[in-house]
C-alpha cells in the first residue's frame, strides 16, 4: 500500500510507486484508477507511454478493459523531465519498453516533490527482469505486484507465456501472442518447448545423414 499524506509536511520530497505484474494483470487498470483519482483532486497530472506501445491508440493510455486516458507518448525517457514541468503527479505506462535513463528522470521527479507512478511488465516473456523494471523496483517507495488469472491451472499467474513464435524480446500483442501462467503452467510450458525443439532438430539431424 501507499500513503498520499505524509506525516512531516515541511518535506518537499515526492515519491515512486512502481505497478508491475503479468500481462493481463491489471497494471495498466491500477494506474489509470491512481491517475483520475488525482484528477478528481485537481491535480496538475501529466501521462506518458513509449511510443512504440500504439496496440489501442496513438496518444492514449488504454487497459484491456477499455478503460482510458490521455497520454503522451515519447520515444525516450529524457523527453518526459522536459513535458512534465510544473506537475503534481507524473504517470508512466509500459515502462519496461523505456531505456535506463527511465530510472533516472523517475528521482529527479521525485526529489522534485512530483508524486511518480509507473507500471509495467517485471518480467520477459523468458522470465528475466525486463529492462528498468528492477531498478524502478528498488529505488521506488512503494511497489504493487498484481497478478492475472492462470489460463491453464486457474491459479495467480505473475508469468507472460509467449504464444507466438517469435524470440524478439519486445513484441507488442494481446491474447492471440500471450498467455498469462501460474509458476508451474509456466515451467510445463517451456519445458515442452525445449522438448519440442529437440525432437524437430533430432528429426533434421537423422534426415541429413540420411542423405549423406
Amino acid at each position: 500500500m501507499f500513503l498520499e499524506n505524509t506525516v512531516n509536511q515541511k518535506e518537499q520530497f515526492g515519491w515512486i510507486e512502481v505497478i508491475c505484474g503479468s500481462m493481463f494483470s491489471g497494471k495498466t487498470e491500477e494506474l489509470i484508477r491512481r491517475l483520475k483519482r488525482a484528477k478528481f483532486a485537481r491535480q496538475r497530472v501529466e501521462i506518458f507511454k513509449p511510443n512504440i506501445d500504439n496496440r489501442y491508440h496513438e496518444d492514449k493510455v488504454v487497459s484491456h478493459d477499455s478503460n482510458e486516458i490521455r497520454s503522451t507518448p515519447v520515444p525516450a525517457a529524457a523527453n518526459i523531465p522536459i513535458l512534465a514541468d510544473n506537475c503534481d503527479v507524473v504517470g508512466i505506462d509500459e515502462a519496461q519498453f523505456f531505456d535506463d535513463e527511465i530510472v533516472k528522470v523517475c528521482n529527479d521527479l521525485a526529489n522534485r516533490g512530483v508524486r511518480v507512478i509507473v507500471a509495467g511488465l517485471d518480467m520477459d516473456f523468458k522470465g528475466n527482469p525486463f529492462g528498468p523494471m528492477p531498478a524502478l523496483m528498488a529505488t521506488a517507495e512503494y511497489v504493487t505486484k498484481v497478478h492475472a488469472i492462470c489460463t491453464r491451472t486457474g491459479n495467480l499467474a505473475h508469468y507472460s507465456f509467449r504464444k507466438a513464435k517469435s524470440d524478439d524480446l519486445v513484441l507488442l500483442g494481446e491474447t492471440d501472442e500471450y498467455e498469462p501462467l501460474s509458476r508451474a503452467a509456466y515451467f510445463k510450458a517451456m519445458l515442452r518447448e525445449k522438448v519440442n525443439k529437440l525432437e524437430v532438430k533430432d528429426a533434421e539431424e537423422i534426415s541429413s545423414k540420411k542423405q549423406s
